[in-house]
């Protein structure tokens, strides 16, 4: 049995097994997931099993001696300063950029999509929390903007989309498709920004009318695309929150305020 874990739970139950690309790593208190393309990077996608255990706590699974940034989430397309959310009162944003060596970032969700930005040659990161209202509003492109400006490089950018709610299981008024569908940059012209959402898989049919199924996380990676981030630089996580009660809170799923948690250390 995993350590720490209750109910009992061992890597033969659903979900917590070998998944490509992903690493399930055990600590004292637990296991947490994480990318192989981030490995030069301490870092991890927590699960519901860590409930009630805050970012302060959580940083010592990842890491020894690092500072603890977080905020306050609000659904938008700001991204702050780690030196910004360094203490409560924690400020509103959806993103934050480090701003100097072991810095631990940290974005929680329950549906919505965390991504982890990290740059090998700077050793800068950045975290968001991407639900529809932040892809919408381009919060990754605008992490993405923060890091270039402090010296980063889009070409050498390794960016990890943790669990989140897969677009099968997503149902959304069409409204919000065709605003996810505006953030695509498809210079105006919506009925191509909805066959690039189409071509990349983020939009699906649904039967009931002016309904779609959105896979914001796949809208994330064409989003990624378009920044000249290359699909070898990415990594989607296959976990879907709401399939995986055992491992995740889901909004969608259970109507219940209950978060996970995922953050990455800067190494200057």
């Amino acid at each position: 049995m995993a350590e720490g874990l209750d109910p009992p739970f061992d890597r033969t139950d659903a979900g917590f097994n070998d998944l490509p690309g992903w690493t399930w790593v055990g600590t004292y208190g637990g296991h947490y997931l994480q990318c192989d393309l981030l490995a030069g990077f301490e870092h991890g996608f927590f699960t519901r099993r860590w409930q009630g255990r805050e970012p302060d706590e959580l940083a010592g699974a990842i890491s020894a001696g690092i500072s603890v940034h977080r905020t306050r989430q609000v659904h938008g397309a700001t991204v702050l300063a780690a030196a910004a959310a360094a203490t409560p009162p924690w400020p509103e944003a959806d993103g934050l950029r480090s701003d100097g060596g072991g810095q631990s970032l940290w974005v929680c969700g329950a549906d919505c999509t965390p991504v982890l930005i990290a740059d090998p040659a700077t050793g800068r990161v950045a975290a968001c929390h991407a639900g529809w209202r932040g892809v919408a509003a381009r919060i990754v492109p605008a992490a993405i903007d923060a890091l270039v400006a402090e010296g980063a490089r889009r070409d050498r950018l390794l960016v990890a989309l943790g669990p989140a709610v897969d677009g099968s299981r997503y149902q959304v008024q069409r409204s919000v498709t065709l605003q996810v569908a505006a953030s695509l940059g498809s210079l105006g012209d919506i009925e191509a920004a909805l066959a690039d959402l189409e071509a990349c898989g983020s939009l699906l049919p649904d039967p009931q009318p002016g309904r779609d199924r959105l896979d914001i996380r796949r809208a994330t990676v064409w989003q990624l695309r378009r920044e000249g981030i290359t699909v070898d630089r990415m990594a989607l996580c296959p976990l879907c929150t709401v399939a995986e009660p055992l491992l995740f809170h889901s909004w969608r799923r259970d109507g219940v305020r209950a978060v996970q948690w995922s953050g990455v250390v800067s190494q200057a």
